[in-house]
């Protein structure tokens, strides 16, 4: 019989699907796992390869990632406080000829803080479904989704997605 401890790690998907073999690593591929094609190798519990850390997010990144994003709206936040304290408005040409690389630097902040925030938005709603960004979005093409009679088999509800993905 199943321990505990296998019922809590194992997931209730379809007992019909078999393990995949990579096309590329021909290694037998667990649930939740793919090829990343930008890194030749298999990544378990993949969400994405992310080209700013240039690197796989999956199974063992994943948390760090999010860290990674919350910084990265702090240190934002942070230089965005700085770009407007240095903005001093005053209705002349002069002023604008002196500041125009402050009011763009400015301008790029707050362009790159929505982009973070929303980035940290999705994936904390993704976490909070025990779901990645992979399955969300191919979630017709893979095989364990698409014979699931759950649209998602690995929902735990959001206080045991959110504990098991950080702690």
């Amino acid at each position: 019989g199943k321990t505990e401890e296998q019922s809590m790690v194992i997931s209730p998907v379809p007992g019909n699907i078999k393990m995949r073999r990579c096309g590329y690593c021909m290694v037998k591929q667990p649930m939740r796992a793919k090829h990343c094609q930008l890194c030749q190798h298999c990544v378990r519990r993949y969400d994405h390869h992310c080209p700013w850390i240039e690197n796989c997010v999956g199974e063992k990144n994943h948390p760090l990632f999010i860290v990674y994003l919350s910084v990265q709206l702090v240190v934002l936040l942070w230089a965005w406080y700085i770009a407007w304290s240095g903005l001093h408005f005053e209705q002349s040409w002069d002023w604008l000829q002196h500041n125009v690389f402050l009011i763009i630097s400015f301008l790029l902040i707050v362009v790159f803080t929505i982009v973070d925030l929303l980035l940290l938005i999705s994936h904390l709603y993704l976490v909070s479904c025990n779901t990645t960004t992979w399955e969300f979005m191919s979630h017709h093409r893979i095989s364990y989704l698409k014979h699931s009679e759950l649209e998602n088999p690995f929902d735990q509800g959001v206080i045991l997605n959110l504990w098991r993905f950080f702690c």
